[in-house]
């Protein structure tokens, strides 16, 4: 089975809301909400990523603070080893360049939005861990 290692950006805004994005159509999970972030090449750390993904999908640099929590997903064909960062904003305007929305909501709204599967259980977490 491939195993692919994703990272995501969990991002607070200063009211206290998160950031989510939604996939494009035509896309895998086309319309699904998620945590940003993307795939680990080889030889980059999880923090490498998270930055390059951030400045690549939406012009923005970021400074990752601490791990959070691994979700894994089985999507049948590849299965999802996700690793979730809290992320803080540090500059830029956000432009959308992989997704084609972006909102910032509050973590007990996650039901209201289609999420990835994989994405799911950090919506859990941050609920559970009262963020």
């Amino acid at each position: 089975m491939n195993i692919i290692d994703v990272v995501a950006a969990v991002i607070f805004n200063d009211e206290g809301k998160v950031l989510i994005a939604k996939r494009k159509l035509g896309k895998s999970l086309e319309n699904h909400w998620e945590f940003p972030g993307g795939k680990i090449e080889s030889n980059e750390t999880d923090i490498d990523c998270l930055k390059r993904e951030m400045l690549e999908e939406f012009a923005v640099k970021v400074d990752v603070k601490k791990f959070l929590i691994t979700s894994k997903h089985d999507y049948k064909s590849f299965v999802i080893n996700l690793k979730a960062y809290h992320v803080k904003y540090v500059s830029g305007n956000f432009q959308l360049r992989e997704h084609s929305e972006i909102k910032w909501i509050k973590i007990s709204e996650h039901s209201k939005y289609m999420f990835a599967p994989a994405d799911i259980p950090i919506n859990e977490y941050l609920v559970q861990n009262g963020y």
